[in-house]
């Protein structure tokens, strides 16, 4: 992949980070009054009560309109599963398409199996707006965008390159946090190796924006780093780490981490673009808790 040229405009980047559940989401744009992208949106949930709420995206929503912008696009890098997407909300309030990578349909087949979900279900991925493919341009006004398959964390997982600006989702996190799990159904530590390096391999400049962070308590929340940064201090995948070394570290790993609190209602509502299961004949949506089934 070529570097992009200096005269090539390059994008404003705006990070909000959600402190209930580490995630950072963006707005992509030009300016004020520019087409813009929203990457990664919060739907607040309350595990204990099961309710949900909005205080997260009426952020975003705050900020597209304090700067006058017109979303043409609400991205997804992966089904997350420590977060419920607010995208259906987002796109109520300001437009736009819900995007994500084509792959997403791996992911609906295996937890429509999980979930034991309706039989109305559809796995083709056309709860979306748009699946995009690897390789794919992103129109956003003066500004242009591709598409980066990067699968391992989920098979779905998908990056977004704004010139000089990468949105890599959960597959790299800021480098001395390392790298995402790939114990969930689909995850594949060889081809998150692989996903890394295709980011890596990127102009060393290239910033790089996290979905998460989850720091040490030496130091504060942190989302942006570059290429350099990561293959010079990643602790997991810096440069010198072998494909074998990662995988052997990341399959041990992996087998001491306890599942994230909200993977059982994130996955399926995720999977529908972040739209709540059909309610039932009393007018309720309800998730569905699997025993013993992860």
């Amino acid at each position: 992949m070529t570097t992009a040229p200096t005269s090539t405009p390059q994008p404003h980047v705006h990070g909000m980070f959600d402190p209930a559940t580490w995630t950072v989401s963006y707005v992509v744009h030009n300016g004020p009054g520019s087409e813009a992208a929203i990457i990664d949106s919060v739907l607040d949930y309350d595990p204990k009560s099961g309710r949900t709420a909005h205080t997260s995206a009426d952020k975003v929503i705050e900020y597209v309109h304090t700067h006058q912008l017109k979303v043409r696009w609400i991205l997804e890098t992966h089904a997350h599963a420590d977060h419920l997407s607010a995208a259906p909300y987002l796109r109520a309030h300001l437009g736009g398409q819900i995007g994500i990578g084509g792959n997403i349909t791996a992911v609906q087949k295996v937890f429509k199996g999980v979930f034991n979900l309706e039989p109305s279900f559809k796995q083709d991925g056309s709860q979306f707006d748009h699946l995009f493919q690897e390789g794919e341009s992103i129109p956003l006004g003066m500004l242009s965008g591709e598409v980066m398959f990067v699968p391992g964390h989920t098979p779905a997982c998908a990056a977004y390159r704004f010139g000089e600006a990468v949105f890599v989702g959960d597959t790299l996190f800021m480098p001395d946090v390392g790298t995402a799990r790939c114990d969930f159904p689909g995850g594949d530590a060889r081809a998150l190796y692989a996903s890394t390096r295709k980011l890596l391999s990127l102009p060393p400049e290239t910033r790089l924006f996290m979905c998460h962070d989850y720091p040490p308590s030496d130091r504060p929340v942190a989302f942006d780093t570059t290429v350099a940064e990561q293959r010079a201090k990643n602790i997991h995948v810096h440069d010198g780490v072998s494909e074998d070394e990662f995988v052997t570290m990341r399959t041990k790993r992996d087998a001491t981490l306890e599942m994230p609190t909200l993977i059982l209602p994130s996955v399926q509502v995720n999977i529908r673009a972040g739209e709540l299961p059909p309610k039932e004949d009393n007018g309720v949506a309800y998730l569905k808790i699997p025993l013993n089934a992860l």
